[in-house]
């Protein structure tokens, strides 16, 4: 063991859990001490369970309360000045911004991944738009500063949130393999929504497009995976999903930590994001084999070859996205399974979990060599 301490910073443990684990994992191999920072949430146990350290910080992740923001930020500089890493890690918008500056006051070096733009450049409320100057002040601290998709580095370029030399682009946060690959299992004609239940993530055009088809296609199933995320002024309330549910237009399968299960038992998985970082959702899809429907932006489009592993469709738009939908549904079974097929293919040559563990660890050792 090398001695030297690696912070992991993010918004929730469940995060960390199913998205930072493996990396956390192969730090260690290498002899890090590796400890785990976010807000406390069931995931912790599973963390430690797995053999990590914990330290939980109050967070709050959908709210722009200058106070609360000001707390985290003091929460960060007092566990940073008495833990001491080496590196830090830095993940969600939030951490990315305090995690950062704090970082930076601290002389620890820290690397950023823009895991997604979120609200932040969709809405243009002043809330948002103090936090696009916040963003830009921060960004100045990393030694790194990844990006899942080129649309997203090319943006913070172009505003001059960046130093296009501290910038580098990951194939989003990779995909397990071996977790996630085909399943001989017999899918039913079930088109399947995977995502936070937010405006954001086209859940709204999904639930219309069901609507225009179903009275055409009467055997296909909208089947709908989420929780509902109330901390975000978007989101779909209670009572709208239970009327959704109620008029028979989606079946609500709820959350699952086995959401390979419900990919392998879709025909089709289906994300009308308006933006994404490069979507989780797509890759574990694509890595099963399955043929996708997805919007044509940024972090949909570069998981999908539009007419070889799945199709694209207009943002915002239900008329085009249930056109796309109903092109899949007329497809013949063969012409799926081939699309599937080739989907897994784009997977394994472009985005292997590997690629990124190993970009991270070039970026730490060239850190620690230079101490």
């Amino acid at each position: 063991m090398n001695g030297l301490t690696i912070l992991v910073v993010s918004n929730t443990a469940w995060s960390l859990y199913n998205f930072r684990m493996n990396l956390g994992i192969s730090l260690k191999e290498h002899g890090y001490r590796v400890i785990m920072v976010s807000a406390p949430d069931e995931y912790v146990k599973r963390l430690e369970q797995a053999g990590f350290e914990h330290r939980s910080i109050e967070f709050d992740n959908a709210g722009v309360n200058p106070f609360r923001d000001l707390k985290l930020t003091f929460d960060l500089f007092r566990l940073y000045r008495r833990e001491r890493p080496s590196v830090l890690l830095h993940f969600t918008i939030k951490m990315n911004i305090y995690g950062s500056i704090v970082g930076g006051l601290l002389s620890i070096p820290c690397i950023s991944n823009i895991t997604g733009l979120g609200s932040l450049f969709l809405d243009h409320n002043p809330v948002f738009r103090l936090a696009r100057y916040l963003y830009a002040f921060a960004l100045r601290f990393p030694i790194t500063v990844f990006f899942q998709n080129a649309d997203d580095r090319d943006l913070f370029i172009r505003k001059r949130f960046v130093q296009e030399t501290k910038t580098a682009l990951l194939p989003g946060s990779g995909i397990d393999l071996r977790r996630f690959r085909p399943r001989r299992t017999r899918a039913k004609r079930r088109y399947l929504f995977v995502g936070r239940l937010i405006q954001d993530k086209g859940i709204y055009e999904f639930v219309e497009a069901a609507r225009l088809l179903r009275n055409r296609h009467p055997t296909a199933e909208f089947a709908v995976l989420g929780g509902l995320y109330t901390e975000n002024p978007t989101a779909v309330s209670s009572s709208t999903l239970d009327g959704w549910i109620e008029e028979g237009l989606i079946r609500y399968l709820g959350s699952t930590d086995d959401v390979a299960s419900e990919l392998a038992a879709a025909e089709c998985v289906v994300l009308p994001s308006y933006r994404e970082g490069l979507s989780r959702v797509l890759l574990e899809a694509a890595a099963m084999a399955r043929p996708i429907i997805t919007t044509d932006v940024p972090g949909c489009r570069d998981v999908v070859d539009d007419g070889l592993t799945g199709f694209l469709c207009r943002s915002r738009d239900r008329s085009d996205l249930a056109a796309k939908m109903e092109r899949m549904m007329r497809l013949p079974a063969a012409e799926r399974t081939a699309m599937g097929k080739r989907g897994r293919r784009k997977v394994e040559s472009q985005f292997d979990e590997k690629i990124v563990i190993d970009r991270y660890l070039k970026v730490i050792n060239a850190v620690v060599d230079g101490r």
